[in-house]
């Protein structure tokens, strides 16, 4: 337990992130000051701003990052506050365990908000039609959930890039969302 609290001290809570802004540019702006642990951006695709986890190595590292609250990155000026939880670590069982495994998460999106109405076929001749060969599609779905997720997994990794580009379609009434699959 006290392991537990160390880390959620090491932890900032950032909000108001611009979509625009890579995890990449907010970690650069942070390891200026102190090592970056972990970083995990969240949101949700209909909102133009998302939030984020950063652990640090130290809890020095967090108190200086609590003082970037404030500063622009992007569009909007970032809050930067104390986090209430520590990041959930990633089950190492689902990363990819081999080159050919990254390489086929490199090729995957993972899109939700998928209408029920919306055939596999569709999805696959949608996808195809302003991206390229789809090589392998799972579509998920069951009766709790109101729509349905899928993974598009496309013949070649630069297909992927121009979907993530795009972000969101709207697609009869139903607005999907379109992001890498873990990697």
């Amino acid at each position: 337990m006290a392991q537990r609290e160390e880390v959620i001290r090491r932890t900032v809570y950032v909000s108001d992130i611009d979509q625009q802004v890579s995890m990449t540019d907010l970690v650069m702006m942070l390891v200026w000051w102190k090592k970056v642990v972990d970083c995990r951006i969240c949101g949700d695709p209909n909102s133009v701003l998302r939030f984020a986890f950063i652990e640090f190595t130290d809890e020095e590292g967090a108190r200086i990052a609590l003082n970037l609250s404030g500063t622009v990155l992007g569009y909007y000026p970032l809050r930067v506050l104390p986090s209430k939880t520590a990041i959930a670590p990633v089950n190492p069982t689902f990363l990819p365990r081999s080159e050919d495994e990254r390489e086929m998460c490199a090729r995957t999106i993972y899109c939700t908000n998928i209408d029920k109405k919306i055939s596999q076929a569709d999805v696959r001749l949608f996808f195809e039609s302003f991206c390229g060969e789809v090589q392998c599609l799972r579509l998920l779905g069951d009766y709790h959930h109101s729509t349905r997720i899928a993974f598009v997994e496309f013949a070649m990794v630069n297909t992927n890039k121009s979907m993530i580009l795009m972000f969101s379609f709207h697609v009869i009434i139903c607005l999907f969302y379109v992001g890498t699959s873990v990697q």
